[in-house]
Protein backbone atom coordinates (compact mmCIF):
# COMPACT_ATOMS: atom_id res chain seq x y z
CA UNK A 1 0.00 0.00 0.00
CA UNK A 2 1.53 3.45 -0.69
CA UNK A 3 0.78 6.22 1.90
CA UNK A 4 2.17 9.71 1.23
CA UNK A 5 4.05 12.61 2.88
CA UNK A 6 3.59 16.44 1.58
CA UNK A 7 6.86 18.22 2.13
CA UNK A 8 8.15 21.48 0.92
CA UNK A 9 10.16 21.33 -2.30
CA UNK A 10 13.42 22.29 -0.94
CA UNK A 11 13.28 20.17 1.99
CA UNK A 12 12.57 17.02 -0.10
CA UNK A 13 15.77 17.94 -2.45
CA UNK A 14 17.72 17.62 0.65
CA UNK A 15 16.28 14.05 1.72
CA UNK A 16 17.32 13.21 -1.70
CA UNK A 17 20.86 14.38 -1.18
CA UNK A 18 20.81 12.59 2.35
CA UNK A 19 19.06 9.77 1.49
CA UNK A 20 16.20 10.12 3.74
CA UNK A 21 13.72 12.43 4.92
CA UNK A 22 14.31 13.74 8.83
CA UNK A 23 10.76 15.23 8.82
CA UNK A 24 9.61 18.70 9.05
CA UNK A 25 9.08 20.66 12.05
CA UNK A 26 5.50 19.61 12.98
CA UNK A 27 7.40 16.03 12.48
CA UNK A 28 9.67 16.56 14.77
CA UNK A 29 7.44 18.28 17.46
CA UNK A 30 4.90 15.62 17.29
CA UNK A 31 8.02 12.66 17.69
CA UNK A 32 7.10 10.96 14.02
CA UNK A 33 6.51 11.33 10.26
CA UNK A 34 3.00 12.37 9.53
CA UNK A 35 1.42 10.77 6.34
CA UNK A 36 -1.78 10.19 5.02
CA UNK A 37 -3.69 7.48 2.64
CA UNK A 38 -4.99 8.06 -0.68
CA UNK A 39 -8.14 8.76 0.93
CA UNK A 40 -6.87 10.97 3.67
CA UNK A 41 -4.59 13.46 0.95
CA UNK A 42 -6.52 15.70 -0.10
CA UNK A 43 -8.01 16.84 3.50
CA UNK A 44 -4.40 17.00 4.70
CA UNK A 45 -3.43 19.39 1.93
CA UNK A 46 -6.66 21.44 2.35
CA UNK A 47 -6.40 21.70 6.37
CA UNK A 48 -2.44 21.99 6.48
CA UNK A 49 -1.18 23.18 3.38
CA UNK A 50 -3.74 25.15 1.49
CA UNK A 51 -2.48 27.87 -0.91
CA UNK A 52 1.57 26.72 -0.28
CA UNK A 53 3.25 26.68 -3.54
CA UNK A 54 6.82 24.58 -4.00
CA UNK A 55 5.32 21.02 -2.42
CA UNK A 56 6.38 18.18 -3.47
CA UNK A 57 4.04 15.08 -2.96
CA UNK A 58 6.41 11.77 -2.06
CA UNK A 59 4.25 7.98 -2.11
CA UNK A 60 6.05 5.87 0.15
CA UNK A 61 5.82 1.91 0.21
CA UNK A 62 4.35 1.11 3.58
CA UNK A 63 5.45 -2.71 3.47
CA UNK A 64 9.37 -0.92 3.38
CA UNK A 65 8.67 0.71 6.35
CA UNK A 66 8.07 -2.01 8.78
CA UNK A 67 7.32 -1.77 12.12
CA UNK A 68 8.68 1.37 12.77
CA UNK A 69 5.21 2.71 10.82
CA UNK A 70 2.07 2.72 13.19
CA UNK A 71 -1.36 3.18 12.43
CA UNK A 72 -2.91 5.81 15.04
CA UNK A 73 -6.53 7.57 15.46
CA UNK A 74 -6.20 11.32 14.38
CA UNK A 75 -8.77 13.19 12.30
CA UNK A 76 -12.14 12.21 13.54
CA UNK A 77 -10.85 9.25 14.43
CA UNK A 78 -9.57 8.26 11.17
CA UNK A 79 -5.98 5.66 11.58
CA UNK A 80 -3.56 7.65 9.68
CA UNK A 81 0.05 6.72 8.96
CA UNK A 82 2.77 8.14 11.30
CA UNK A 83 6.40 7.02 11.01
CA UNK A 84 8.94 6.89 14.28
CA UNK A 85 12.02 6.73 12.14
CA UNK A 86 13.10 8.91 9.37
CA UNK A 87 11.96 7.70 5.94
CA UNK A 88 14.48 6.08 3.75
CA UNK A 89 14.17 7.47 0.01
CA UNK A 90 14.80 4.30 -1.24
CA UNK A 91 11.31 3.43 0.31
CA UNK A 92 9.72 6.14 -1.65
CA UNK A 93 8.35 4.29 -5.11
CA UNK A 94 7.86 8.11 -6.56
CA UNK A 95 7.48 11.57 -6.35
CA UNK A 96 6.08 15.05 -8.03
CA UNK A 97 5.58 18.07 -7.21
CA UNK A 98 1.96 19.55 -6.82
CA UNK A 99 0.68 22.57 -8.66
CA UNK A 100 -1.79 24.97 -7.41
CA UNK A 101 -5.03 25.37 -9.56
CA UNK A 102 -6.11 29.35 -10.26
CA UNK A 103 -8.65 28.59 -7.28
CA UNK A 104 -6.03 27.85 -4.87
CA UNK A 105 -6.27 24.30 -4.48
CA UNK A 106 -3.73 21.60 -5.29
CA UNK A 107 -3.65 19.74 -8.23
CA UNK A 108 -2.96 15.92 -7.24
CA UNK A 109 -1.07 13.12 -9.63
CA UNK A 110 -3.32 10.90 -11.21
CA UNK A 111 -1.02 8.19 -9.54
CA UNK A 112 -3.09 8.98 -6.02
CA UNK A 113 -5.79 6.80 -5.78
Amino acid sequence: MLIYKIVDAASWRKALDDGAFFGSADDARDGFIHFSTASQVRATLARHFAGRPDLVIAAADSERLGDALKWEPSRGGALFPHLYVNLPVDAVRWWKPLSLKSDGVHQLPGEVV
